[in-house]
């Protein structure tokens, strides 16, 4: 998601301590990391449900990541930091097998076929999400586009991911699970919602 920039977020970017990291931090309790989080919607709220989870929001667009790091100062948490880090360097990040699931929600389809190695499920990113996966790590995967969807399902064919489950109408009202933005949109539109979850084989 691109946003405008506005004058107030670099310096509100520069004086966060707490809640901005470019490193994982050390705990004892599950990591869950979802990359392309947006303004953290689904990660803000998902911490605020699960505070035996520890979230990642990790996301390229400063504007995105200083909203979505006020939503988790007003409430308070204490189980979430945000990352202003592009997709690419994930393994600068994070160590080997350090990540417990990793979300995957509306990522840029990237439509033409010059763009598909942009996207977020393409070969080269699966590399690398298999590599910060635990051994019992799994993946996450939520898109309203459908020929992204059925593109990705062949990415996570040749991957070394096993298909789980697949939902192609998936409704996270059905488990009380917080919506990103755009899918609250996608849903008030009647758009189905394309689901699948992996996990390292």
């Amino acid at each position: 998601m691109r946003m405008r920039k506005k004058k107030w977020v670099r310096p509100f970017l520069d004086n966060e301590k707490e809640y901005l990291s470019d490193t994982l931090p050390v705990t004892d309790l599950p990591v869950y990391l979802e990359i392309g989080m947006g303004m953290g919607d689904f990660i803000v709220e998902s911490a605020k449900q699960h505070p035996e989870i520890y979230w990642i929001g990790l996301e390229k667009d400063e504007t995105c990541v200083a909203r979505a790091i006020k939503k988790a100062r007003d409430n308070e948490l204490k189980n979430i930091v945000i990352m202003l880090v592009n997709a690419d360097n994930l393994l600068d990040v994070f160590p080997l097998k350090s990540i417990d699931r990793i979300y995957l929600h509306f990522s840029d389809p990237w439509p033409k076929k010059a763009h598909h190695k942009r996207r977020l499920t393409y070969k080269t990113y699966l590399e690398k999400y298999a590599e910060i996966l635990k051994e019992s790590g799994d993946l996450v995967y939520k898109t309203d586009n459908h020929d992204f969807f059925e593109d990705s399902l062949e990415y996570f064919g040749e991957s070394k991911f096993e298909l789980v489950e697949i939902d192609r109408d998936y409704d996270s009202r059905k488990y009380g699970e917080p919506m990103t933005a755009y899918q609250q949109k996608f849903m008030e539109l009647g758009q189905p919602i394309y689901f699948a979850k992996y996990q390292l084989k």
